[in-house]
């Protein structure tokens, strides 16, 4: 795998014929032009981190679920500021709605979140990086592998962005667990809680395989 699986992600005109440009695209043809579309007023289009969250923010616009971002309207706008200065910004709900058991999952999005903000790497925007950690935790709420709900190609795009924003917290995953059940593990772990998993990974498909019962 590349330094940057996300290279092959400039903007691409949706009617320009996908080839290598959009391989590492969602198969979902709507995620693929949202795509096109974010990163043609981008500030940058060019900036591994702008491609980055261009396509988190892709796959939820274009099903109109940008809430489940999970990010605030400041945060929003100051994200939008920072990588996408062209674009007309979409509005936002003063809060993130979060379903059944809200106090449960609030609680494992701000534990979570505060995880992930003790590893941040160096050499990313620290703005960033909380934007960052706050779409990973409201993903692990969703019930299906991490990298689907995160809108990336696969496992090997979420190791990628998880080393390049926290490289620490990646380096302590030895052997190997799916990325979902990995930061639930940490998250209760820093709390002195026996592991456990993620508020969605009951309605996943594996769930079974990754949380066998043991009479």
């Amino acid at each position: 795998m590349s330094d940057d699986p996300l290279a092959h992600a400039a903007y691409v005109a949706p009617a320009a014929e996908a080839g290598d440009e959009l391989r590492s695209l969602p198969l979902d043809p709507q995620v693929a032009a949202c795509l096109s579309k974010w990163l043609s007023v981008a500030t940058d289009a060019a900036c591994t981190d702008t491609r980055l969250f261009a396509k988190l923010i892709a796959a939820r616009d274009a099903h109109n679920e940008l809430a489940l971002l999970g990010l605030q309207p400041r945060e929003w706008h100051a994200l939008l500021a920072r990588h996408f200065r062209q674009a007309a910004v979409p509005a936002l709900p003063l809060a993130v709605s979060i379903n059944a058991n809200a106090n449960e999952h609030a609680n494992f999005i701000r534990t979570l979140h505060t995880l992930l903000l003790t590893h941040t790497s160096t050499t990313v925007h620290a703005d960033d990086a909380r934007c960052m950690a706050t779409i990973i935790a409201h993903a692990c709420l969703r019930p299906d592998h991490l990298w689907r709900d995160l809108g990336l190609a696969g496992r090997d795009e979420v190791t990628w962005m998880l080393t390049r924003y926290f490289p620490t917290l990646v380096a302590l995953n030895v052997a190997n667990l799916r990325w979902k059940k990995f930061l639930a593990a940490q998250r209760a772990l820093s709390l002195g809680l026996q592991p456990g998993p993620a508020p969605g990974c009951p309605g996943c498909e594996d769930y079974g395989h990754c949380f066998a019962r043991h009479s």
